[in-house]
């Protein structure tokens, strides 16, 4: 996984007319905007995340050693296939800050200050993972992961957000994975090669005037459809796809009777 934006080329130029320039090429990403982002589903702002968790990781384990960017604000970054990249590493550092005793490890944020320890070598220890790690809860976890989250995971969140701002965690990226496996297992039970014939609802907009069918991107935004329906318990992915290559899914209300069908799958919710 690239978590930095790609550099396709250069070109350096030096004449009269442009003296000393430098113009580099790089893969197309989209400004990070927040407001723009807090109106995307839960889904597309967990993704984002859960790139941001492991460029932290990246971060802090890189070949030249723990990497701090001394600038985390949201212009820094870019969306690239709803991933999220790093695009600005002019503020970068691998310097971890020298001390002769823990006051000198004294990190001073807006809403929160923290001290850290100082080692035998005097060096901070982890100040540049740390900083890291506060900054992502500051400008991006605190604002993307809760709002709107799935009700089931509310309280894992809960404790991985808070334990974030308070840097009782390291920048593991297993723990927003295990939750993105929670988010389909502990939520829904796959049936392949399954059907539900009945048990319509009707909702709009739809492309069936007798039930509610309607075009997802994939599974995950399926799923948060069927949650903002309260009579939805189920879900039928076709293997059909709209003009934009949106697949159509049926929403069921019920999930009986399951007949057979080997162009479909099945998604039946299990919590409530």
């Amino acid at each position: 996984l690239i978590l930095i934006e790609e550099l396709y080329g250069y070109c350096y130029q030096d004449s009269n007319d442009i003296p000393d320039t430098l113009t580099t090429i790089t893969e197309l990403g989209s400004p990070l905007e927040m407001i723009q982002l807090l109106q995307t589903s839960w889904e597309d702002r967990f993704r984002i995340c859960l790139s941001l968790v492991r460029l932290l990781h990246y971060l802090a384990h890189s070949p030249l050693g723990s990497v701090t960017l001394l600038d985390f604000r949201p212009r820094q970054f870019v969306i690239v296939d709803g991933e999220l990249k790093v695009t600005d590493l002019d503020d970068a550092s691998i310097e971890e800050s020298s001390c002769t005793s823990n006051s000198d490890c004294f990190m001073e944020f807006p809403a929160r200050n923290f001290t850290l320890p100082c080692s035998v070598e005097g060096r901070c220890q982890n100040m540049n993972e740390k900083r890291n790690l506060y900054n992502a809860y500051r400008f991006f976890f605190t604002y993307l992961l809760p709002h709107s989250a799935p009700s089931s995971l509310r309280p894992l969140l809960d404790k991985i957000v808070n334990a974030t701002g308070k840097h009782t965690t390291g920048t593991n990226a297993r723990a927003l994975e295990v939750i993105a496996l929670l988010r389909l297992i502990a939520e829904y039970k796959r049936v392949p090669e399954a059907f539900i014939p009945d048990e319509n609802y009707r909702c709009w907009p739809s492309y069936h005037h007798k039930g509610c069918l309607l075009s997802v991107f994939d599974v995950n935004e399926a799923m948060e459809i069927c949650d903002s329906y309260s009579q939805c318990k189920a879900f039928v992915l076709t293997n059909q796809t709209t003009w934009t290559g949106r697949q159509l899914v049926f929403f069921k209300m019920a999930s009986n009777p399951i007949v057979p069908d080997p162009d479909k799958i099945t998604y039946v919710k299990v919590t409530g």
